[in-house]
């Protein structure tokens, strides 16, 4: 089997709804969260059949950030390398990250224990999050299909506590 590296800059298609494709970015590795690739995902949905114009993509509205493993996501088909660009833009360093200390207790719906984080800062402890916190990205390291579910209808599907 062929060894599969996968570096900042590279760029991925990946087929959503049946009949178009979208791309995501390696932007960067996280080692507050285990080392992990964090990734940003671009709004753009293109035809099965367009050109790929890296570019194009690669300056287009961000979606949302994650973080993954993104040669997992190429193992298992769910995404193709399409190429690699410098650019990985810069929204990602103000984006928060978060994590719950109530993950796997399905008892609780909406969390009050809360940490908190930028790529490569440490965590930190806010309890209920407010104001802009509210809009931070789940944190957890995730399987190349939840990022696919969220790509396809703009939500995870997974249990996880609610701000």
């Amino acid at each position: 089997m062929k060894r599969i590296v996968t570096k900042v800059g590279d760029v991925f298609e990946v087929d959503v709804e049946g009949n178009c494709k979208q791309y995501l970015q390696h932007i960067a590795n996280d080692v507050t969260q285990m080392s992990s690739n964090v990734i940003r995902v671009f709004k753009s949905k293109y035809p099965p059949n367009s050109d790929f114009d890296i570019e194009a993509v690669v300056n287009d509205e961000v979606e949302f950030y994650a973080h993954c493993i993104t040669k997992w996501g190429v193992r298992d088909g769910v995404w193709r390398k399409t190429g690699s660009s410098e650019n990985i833009g810069s929204g990602h360093v103000s984006v928060f990250f978060r994590d719950s200390g109530d993950v796997g207790n399905i008892q609780i719906k909406i969390s009050q224990k809360w940490w908190v984080w930028k790529i490569n800062e440490e965590q930190r402890f806010v309890g209920a999050l407010e104001g802009v916190l509210r809009e931070s990205e789940i944190g957890i390291v995730l399987q190349p299909r939840h990022i696919v579910d969220r790509m396809t209808t703009g939500t995870y599907h997974f249990v996880y506590p609610g701000v």
